[in-house]
């Protein structure tokens, strides 16, 4: 992104020329700064920091200020780095944050919001249905299944969520037109996984796939929601992918309960939550 606005700079007008250099010099500032702070220090007024954003291809400053500061948390030291012998504990912590930190940022820009409202979408069509939605998973998957399940609880949706490979295929043979069963798997390549989203679809069910783009299973659902990141454990992928994976269903279940309406949440979750309190211990 950087190299790109040094290579555009002759085209620019002086004014947008010296947001530009405003960038450059501390890329990290301008990501955080107010745009009133940005044309005091670039000596230019309000709408040039905005059409100088919108010249290098973003939709305005809040656009180009959410790519520059994951550009800038790409770059910083030890991001895709594995630990050494050597490492002290502080470097450890730095490695393994930072690391899991940058794959949750490349997630978010090239994140398709297209394929998530296709998924909402398609959840809320069988919700208001009143059809089935079931949650699969595998492993540390199995765990976000187990995560989705309780979230979607908490927005008075029934679900089911499975992580045992025999139920996943029974229970997908159950599935049918108007149901909506979700996979989660890092590698894409769980047999029972890819046998199970195989059954719901052609017994008609919507198939969501929450994986790896090309993975086998990327292909054997409708929607495809990717979750790219590489299996090697000296970046902690199991960790890190569930947790990309447990982000995705966040993102999914918050436009889910936009869509239904807080009219209908909001008292459903201070019940919840009362009849929770009730329970404990003094």
């Amino acid at each position: 992104m950087l190299d790109r606005i040094r290579a555009s700079m002759p085209s620019l007008a002086p004014a947008e020329q010296r947001v530009g250099k405003l960038v450059l010099l501390d890329p990290r500032s301008f990501a955080s700064l107010p745009v009133s702070e940005l044309a005091d220090r670039a000596h230019v007024s309000k709408p040039t920091v905005v059409r100088f954003c919108r010249s290098m291809g973003y939709d305005g400053l809040s656009d180009f200020k959410l790519k520059l500061a994951g550009t800038v948390s790409e770059g910083v030291p030890f991001i895709h780095r594995s630990v050494d012998v050597d490492d002290k504990v502080s470097d450890v912590l730095v490695k393994v944050i930072d690391n899991t930190v940058a794959a949750f940022l490349k997630y978010r820009n090239d994140a398709s919001t297209h394929s998530i409202e296709k998924a909402v979408d398609a959840l809320l069509t069988t919700y208001k249905n009143k059809g089935r939605i079931e949650f699969y998973g595998a492993g540390n998957s199995g765990i976000v299944a187990q995560d989705a399940q309780h979230k979607f609880f908490r927005l008075g949706i029934n679900a089911i969520a499975y992580s045992d490979g025999h139920m996943q295929v029974m229970s997908a043979s159950l599935l049918g037109p108007g149901d909506c069963l979700v996979t989660v798997s890092n590698s894409g390549r769980t047999r029972d996984l890819m046998d199970a989203a195989d059954i719901a679809r052609k017994h008609g069910a919507t198939v969501i796939t929450v994986t790896a783009s090309g993975s086998p299973l990327a292909t054997a659902g409708h929607i495809h929601l990717a979750a790219d990141h590489p299996e090697g454990y000296d970046r902690y992928s199991p960790m890190t992918s569930r947790l990309m994976h447990l982000m995705v269903i966040d993102v999914v279940a918050t436009c889910l309960a936009l869509r239904i309406g807080g009219n209908k949440l909001q008292p459903l979750l201070k019940e919840m939550k009362n009849n929770l309190r009730s329970k404990r211990y003094a």
